[in-house]
């Protein structure tokens, strides 16, 4: 794994983390996570519930500190409190349930939270709601009352508020799981838009194997380490690693896998429906 450099937006190097049960007993969440996250990058950490990513997502917002191995977030080592509303205000964070981080009765407000505690001129808190809005889809809804919007609104809402702080990173831990296949749909555009035209480094928490599709690097998280790591198509075609980490590839990924069994062997390993049936077509004689 690569060694913790300033350069990276995020660097960990063996980090470990426990939490204090009842009885004096202790569960081991993180076991030496090593992984290295590069600026304007957008990574999944993939993993089967109770695998550790969450807790790991938890460490780059100084939710959690660890409590051995050494984690820095653009350079900024973590373990050090003074740190910490520097990391904050240079890493944002958005929730599975979006209610928990909905804090006014007004979308402008609610979007406006986070610069006013940031002490941003109110000028600039006008433009920065203005176009936290627009980035996610919902110039318009500033009147609005965020209980009568739907799930994958209440959740782009959120994101608007923490893009609203101007942050490098965003991570967004489980951010579709409570949302139906359009709500899901609404927030993985955005999230990919994010990354593609502001730049933004994006880590994505998640165990849906289609949202980590589209993403230049994947993690796979099992048992609190990271057990593989690579693109896409990469992790997708080791199977031996997601069944050791409960997880099972897309669907392209395993139709794929199905006429590789059958004889018929594709170019690539297909991550999406549009990669799979371009690599068919390019199986079939040309007419």
């Amino acid at each position: 794994m690569s060694s913790v450099t300033k350069q990276s937006a995020i660097a960990a190097k063996n980090v470990r983390y426990a939490y204090a049960l009842e009885d004096r007993d202790v569960k081991t969440a993180l076991k030496g996570v090593n992984l290295e996250v590069e600026p304007g990058e957008f990574v999944a950490i993939l993993g089967h519930n109770g695998s550790g990513k969450s807790t790991f997502a938890k460490q780059i917002n100084v939710l959690l500190r660890p409590q051995d191995g050494e984690l820095r977030v653009l350079g900024l080592d973590t373990a050090d409190e003074a740190n910490t509303w520097d990391i904050r205000s240079h890493a944002g964070m958005v929730f599975q349930n979006p209610d928990n981080q909905i804090v006014s009765t007004i979308v402008e407000e609610d979007v406006a939270f986070g610069p006013e505690n940031l002490g941003v001129p109110p000028d600039e808190i006008r433009t920065r709601v203005t176009e936290s809005l627009k980035a996610v889809g919902l110039e318009g809804f500033e009147q609005r009352a965020p209980n009568m919007l739907s799930g994958g609104q209440k959740q782009r809402e959120a994101i608007a508020g923490v893009l609203a702080m101007h942050p490098d990173i965003i991570v967004f831990d489980e951010p579709t799981a409570m949302l139906d296949p359009q709500g899901r749909d609404e927030v993985m555009q955005t999230i990919r838009r994010l990354n593609r035209e502001q730049g933004k480094t994006i880590v994505l928490i998640t165990h849906y194997m289609e949202e980590a599709a589209d993403c230049d690097r994947v993690f796979v998280m099992t048992d609190g380490r990271i057990t593989d790591e690579g693109t896409p198509g990469e992790v997708f075609s080791h199977q031996d690693k997601l069944d050791e980490a409960g997880l099972m590839p897309p669907p392209a990924t395993q139709i794929a896998r199905g006429l590789a069994d059958a004889g018929i062997s594709l170019p690539e390993t297909p991550v999406t429906t549009t990669q799979l049936v371009d690599q068919i077509c390019q199986l079939l004689p040309k007419t």
